[in-house]
């Protein structure tokens, strides 16, 4: 019986981890992370949970990577610490990821091993061609896996430009030729099935930037995700055309650039590129900036020009600003508050909302279908999206003419089994994520969370004391203290107030030979937590601290 089980990125944007299992042997298609919520405080990063990996330690055999994106490798350091196992991926994937493998320390040498679309490799029963695929990154990948059971294609993320800029296709003849072949499953990105038509191609969004640069006459300042090479040539390419030196800002643009140009992704002669105290000696109609920040992230290039705190680069009347990119959900508020600030400034700022600056990876509906047609596959797993997204997909594909019982809606921990050349969803296994706090901190549990939602909602309460352990009797205290639950010059009543219930419960303490300080510390928790919540209506996080001596 062969099974798929997604870990993450189903019910979920990010997280993107699958796992292809046959037997003794088990794959893992990317690893991703998911970057944290507003109720998450103080969390860096979201992982998945590798439970169900940690039960089946000896089947895994290797990693494969789909392309070089947050939500699909981010979780790999995490990864390789409970699996040294073997990791295959593309040039520029694999370089991003050593990258970010020098952030954390790992007690063995991992095994990268370089693969290019068309190359096939053998894991056991399994047999696994990568098949090229245009996206918002280079170097991306599909998957055609071979199986006992048939054939299995994962789309990866993608989208169909005809005309990319990079010349990387997505390789419609090889999807063919599989699909004419049989395909017993397809797996394919949900991220745009909300979206009518087809996606444009990054040759309009040059046309758009050409426009900019042609009108601008003061300085022009990128802002792009570092991981969009494609978007660096361009801006790259229209620097060269329009006589402008370029400047590379943010440690992760650096990075990314450096890595890009090693490795042939990205053309440009050395003198073009200067250093921020380079700027000044050139007119600003010859300056084009590229910069991370895109997302309004706190610590970026572009954030800190708009706060002013930026040390190189200040924005003066004349700059033209382009976010180049999409809001992602949930930074819209972050991004239009650097956007109001450079208006503040002076500088003129163009977005996604006012002009076509910016082109998704992923493809809409149109594209999907097209994809659908020509690979032909007996089952349909719509997969990386929210849920919403996977139901719509799979409407598309019932749309399509799939038949119903062959559009398998699978979530996180659904175990897709095919067996003689049916499937069907067989249960779930455990699923779940990981908080992590730092670089190596263990899991941070749901209570920690809450206890830093109450203190940053509600504030906190301190209660110490010393006490005779033999008596009962106070020998020092009680103090209270809080931070960020009232103000004590004007609420200071209150908290004296709760020192009448703290004494009042150690005077009902029965002297007994042995005092439960745990018990009472418990008692004098209950007590304070009504008192507050009837007084003012506030639940600040209580902590008793009595010293028995």
């Amino acid at each position: 019986m062969l099974k798929i089980i997604p870990l993450g990125g189903l019910g979920e944007i990010g997280l993107n981890m699958m796992v292809v299992e046959y037997e003794q042997y088990l794959l893992i298609v990317d690893a991703g992370l998911m970057f944290p919520d507003d109720y998450m405080p103080g969390i860096d990063l979201v992982i998945p949970d590798f439970k169900y990996l940690k039960e089946n330690r000896k089947k895994v055999k290797a990693v494969i990577l789909t392309h070089g994106h947050e939500d699909h490798i981010g979780a790999m350091p995490f990864l390789l610490r409970e699996f040294p196992v073997p990791v295959f991926g593309t040039g520029f994937t694999l370089a991003l990821l050593k990258e970010k493998l020098k952030d954390y320390y790992l007690p063995f040498q991992v095994n990268l091993n370089k693969i290019k679309s068309g190359d096939i490799n053998e894991f056991g029963p399994f047999q696994v061609e990568y098949i090229s695929v245009n996206h918002s990154i280079v170097d991306g990948v599909g998957l055609a896996i071979k199986t006992p059971e048939g054939m299995i294609v994962h789309s990866g993320d993608f989208r169909i430009d005809l005309t990319p800029v990079d010349n990387q296709f997505t390789d419609l003849i090889r999807f063919a030729h599989f699909g004419q072949e049989g395909v017993l499953a397809l797996f394919s990105d949900s991220t745009n099935v909300e979206k009518e038509g087809f996606t444009i191609s990054e040759q309009e969004v040059r046309k758009t930037l050409a426009d900019l640069f042609q009108v601008s006459r003061g300085r022009i300042i990128i802002a792009s995700f570092a991981s969009n090479i494609s978007r660096v040539q361009q801006v790259i390419s229209l620097a060269m055309e329009f006589d402008r030196k370029v400047v590379f800002n943010g440690k992760s643009m650096v990075t990314n650039v450096g890595i890009a140009r090693e490795l042939g992704f990205i053309d440009m002669p050395d003198d073009l590129e200067i250093t921020e105290r380079q700027i000044s000696q050139f007119s600003d109609k010859n300056i084009a900036i590229i910069i991370t920040g895109s997302q309004g992230e706190p610590m970026s290039a572009l954030t800190r020009m708009s706060q002013g705190r930026h040390k190189g680069i200040k924005i003066k009347k004349g700059d033209t600003i382009i976010l180049s990119s999409r809001f992602i959900p949930g930074n819209e508020k972050a991004i239009t508050a650097v956007i109001n600030r450079l208006f503040h400034m002076g500088a003129d700022v163009i977005y996604e909302k006012i002009s076509d600056i910016h082109t998704s990876g992923h493809a809409k509906r149109e594209e999907l279908k097209l994809l659908m047609n020509i690979v032909k596959p007996r089952y349909f797993v719509p997969v990386h999206g929210e849920f919403r997204h996977l139901v719509r997909h799979a409407r598309l594909a019932l749309d399509m003419g799939i038949p119903e019982d062959h559009v398998l809606l699978a979530e996180d921990g659904s175990v897709i089994c095919f067996e003689e050349q049916e499937a069907r969803l067989n249960g779930t296994v455990y699923t779940g994520r990981i908080f992590v706090d730092g670089k190596w901190a263990d899991n941070v549990g749901e209570m920690v969370l809450k206890d830093r939602l109450k203190l940053g909602e509600h504030g906190m309460v301190l209660v110490s004391m010393a006490v005779d352990e033999n008596t009962g009797d106070i020998i020092y205290g009680p103090d209270i203290t809080s931070k960020g639950f009232i103000f004590e010059d004007y609420g200071g009543y209150i908290l004296e107030d709760g020192k009448c219930i703290v004494l009042e419960v150690i005077d009902e303490i029965e002297k007994t030979l042995i005092i439960d300080w745990t018990k009472v510390q418990a008692d004098i928790k209950k007590r304070l937590k009504n008192f507050f919540y009837n007084a003012i209506e506030r639940r600040p996080l209580i902590m008793v601290s009595i010293l028995p001596v």
